[in-house]
């Protein structure tokens, strides 16, 4: 399980150093564009999984192709060197608008990458609705 929130600086040619717990976990990661405004790092076991859910939905379902496309055309395989960075692309920093503030925080089977101020103002925004979304989901089976 990922969880926590860890604050760090993306570092010239989009390095990332990932916390020390999340380093544990796995040398290599998958990167892709995320939900909301910051990207998402799986483990590569994870992103099969999610990609197999996904290819289950009728590739004649536009949203569905539009899905796999989003998730896949612009991945990346990444690993981590001996010091637990890994090389972020371009692209995607560019898409997050990762600035030198970062934060990594762990979403249960995947990790977030999102720019500081990005994420408190997102933060913030879904704290006001926390009943709301709570009582919108259901839980049971």
């Amino acid at each position: 399980m990922l969880i926590g929130k860890y604050y760090h600086h993306l570092e010239e040619k989009g390095r990332l150093s990932l916390p020390a717990k999340f380093r544990e976990v796995s040398k290599q990661w998958i990167v892709t564009r995320g939900l909301d405004g910051c990207l998402f790092l799986l483990q590569e076991s994870n992103f099969q999984k999610e990609l197999e859910k996904i290819a289950q939905s009728s590739f004649t379902k536009k949203a569905n192709r539009d899905l796999v496309r989003l998730m896949t055309n612009e991945a990346k395989e990444l690993e981590t060197d001996e010091n637990g960075r890994v090389n972020l692309p371009d692209y995607l920093i560019k898409f997050a608008n990762l600035q030198k503030n970062v934060v990594v925080v762990g979403s249960l089977d995947h990790l977030e990458v999102w720019d500081q101020d990005k994420y408190h103002s997102y933060i913030e925004q879904i704290e006001g609705e926390a009943e709301s979304l709570a009582e919108s989901i259901n839980l049971e089976k």
